[in-house]
């Protein structure tokens, strides 16, 4: 650990805002709490909300995995990773069985997570409904009285005209009844992981200064019409090249050796856990 910074870079005081934050925010789930982003030594854009939260919440028992797109060994990842032991000092692995800290961008491990554990998301817009309506002060006022109209109406003018809903990843979801979310950009295949999940997830949007949260075992629904139901990205026919898995979500690839399209799993700690086994 590098002498020159307190423990997990943040003041002491900062860790306890942004933790009273987190509270409001587990208490009142899918409702976006604002904080006082702090200024970090990365640029906006490399997950300022995420770490935070990271920095916040991580103890020196702690052992800590940072993904990207699923992957441990992306740019991003591993620099967070770095830069987080630089002031910590805590172990990392890629390993997602044994990590008590998971930050993510743009998915959740295929692996279901327990309760003793946290999956910290990195947020670039939390507000789902500002594809709808850009005045922030209007979509507090739309929450505050669960006016959710405009966006079940965007919904049905895609199915309208592309006879599907089109939105690839943030698929908006309903919390608990009460509050829409924007699930961060995971794709769709991850959106049912969030329903009744043993672990605790935390959002964090740094450049918008709005942490929230889905605590264990809360309901999380996906917006879909009754006659019209949710569907996620099919794999059908497909197979990772590595492990074989079939009921993961692949990246499509291309094979150097054939020429041709190839898949493979998006989570490499999966991968290759399944690959041993």
């Amino acid at each position: 650990m590098n002498s020159n910074y307190n423990f997990a870079f943040l003041d002491e005081g900062s860790k306890k805002e942004i933790r009273r934050a987190v509270l409001k925010a587990v208490s009142i789930p899918g409702y976006q709490v604002p904080f006082g982003s702090r200024e970090l030594p990365i640029g906006r854009g490399w997950g300022t909300g995420g770490i935070q939260l990271t920095l916040s919440l991580i103890g020196r028992d702690d052992i800590l995995k940072v993904i990207d797109q699923g992957s441990d060994e992306s740019v991003n990842a591993v620099n967070i990773k770095k830069f987080v032991g630089l002031c910590t000092d805590v172990r990392t692995t890629t390993d997602t069985r044994e990590a008590t800290l998971i930050q993510t961008r743009h998915r959740i491990p295929e692996r279901a997570l327990t309760n003793g554990q946290i999956l910290i998301f990195q947020v670039p817009l939390p507000e789902p409904l500002r594809v709808v309506e850009a005045r922030e002060e209007v979509t507090k006022k739309m929450h505050a009285e669960k006016d959710y109209a405009s966006m079940w109406l965007q919904l049905y003018e895609s199915l309208v005209k592309y006879n599907k809903v089109t939105i690839g990843a943030e698929y908006p979801c309903m919390v608990e009844g009460r509050y829409m979310m924007n699930p961060s950009p995971i794709p769709k295949f991850d959106n049912p992981k969030l329903h009744k999940a043993e672990c605790l997830y935390l959002f964090g949007a740094g450049r918008e200064k709005k942490i929230y949260a889905i605590p264990p075992y809360t309901q999380v629904v996906s917006l879909a019409f009754d006659d019209v139901p949710f569907e996620k990205e099919n794999f059908v026919g497909k197979r990772c090249r590595l492990c074989g898995s079939a009921d993961t979500y692949l990246d499509e690839i291309f094979d150097r050796q054939t020429g041709g399209r190839a898949y493979q799993c998006s989570d490499t700690s999966h991968c290759q856990w399944t690959a041993d086994s």
